[in-house]
């Protein structure tokens, strides 16, 4: 039986302290799994839904097998278990900018961290996801100019909302469009988001990519005994 709170980790990053805590739930015995950014809480295990539906919600767009799919963020690897459960994923690379949290799934400090890399389709790259997604290279360290057939992105609290500034002007339409060049034609650009619908970013959305969608993920939180809805933001790259 677990400790009712324990620190796992604590370190340093470019971007502040990033710490991997473990605990219970009240009246619950099951280990709940987050990852702070100093005082900002990246992620949850108790809170899955939207980061699962991320994927399900952008692979279901994508036509064929064999999918060439990347995600941005590795966070508690939800959103890449999803990927890999999709029988289409023929390769998985998972960009993850701060070292930590590779090191936390490889040492299995992290539940899904064993299943992740055992599997033969799952790499991780440490890079930052947002100056990679504009450049000539691309993500993929072992295959420069690579395109995929799908980017699921779970980085950002929301398009407004940053982790860090720098990644501001990932979201803006010049750079959208030269995103949208890592994507082979008709491929999926997926992007969770912690707020309701943005309308003002489906337009400019709309301004690169075709078929943008905003969906909304309800869910029901136990800690407040209420519903709370995210946002998954879908968009195709138009066919050469």
């Amino acid at each position: 039986m677990s400790a009712i709170f324990q620190e796992l980790d604590y370190r340093l990053t470019p971007i502040g302290p990033v710490s991997l805590r473990r605990r219970k739930l009240p009246g619950s015995d099951d280990d709940v799994f987050e990852i702070k950014l100093g005082d900002e809480f990246l992620m949850s295990s108790a809170f899955i839904a939207s980061e699962v539906a991320l994927t399900e919600l952008g692979l279901a767009r994508c036509a064929g097998d064999n999918l060439d799919v990347v995600v941005g963020g590795l966070g508690l690897g939800y959103t890449a278990k999803a990927a890999l459960d999709d029988p289409r994923t023929g390769s998985l690379l998972v960009v993850e900018f701060l070292q930590p949290v590779i090191d936390w799934h490889e040492q299995g400090l992290i539940p899904l961290g064993a299943e992740l890399c055992a599997d033969a389709r799952c790499r991780f790259a440490l890079n930052d996801f947002f100056a990679a997604a504009v450049s000539q290279e691309g993500f993929d360290p072992a295959e420069p100019g690579r395109r995929h057939d799908a980017i699921l992105v779970d980085i950002d609290h929301s398009p407004e909302f940053l982790l860090a500034p720098e990644s501001a002007a990932f979201y803006r339409p010049d750079s959208l469009k030269r995103f949208a060049r890592r994507l082979n034609p008709g491929g999926v650009f997926a992007l969770w988001s912690n707020e309701k619908p943005d309308a003002g970013f489906v337009s400019v959305l709309e301004s690169a990519f075709r078929e943008v969608e905003a969906r909304e993920v309800t869910f029901h939180n136990p800690l407040q005994d209420s519903d709370f809805t995210q946002t998954v933001y879908l968009a195709t790259r138009a066919d050469d």
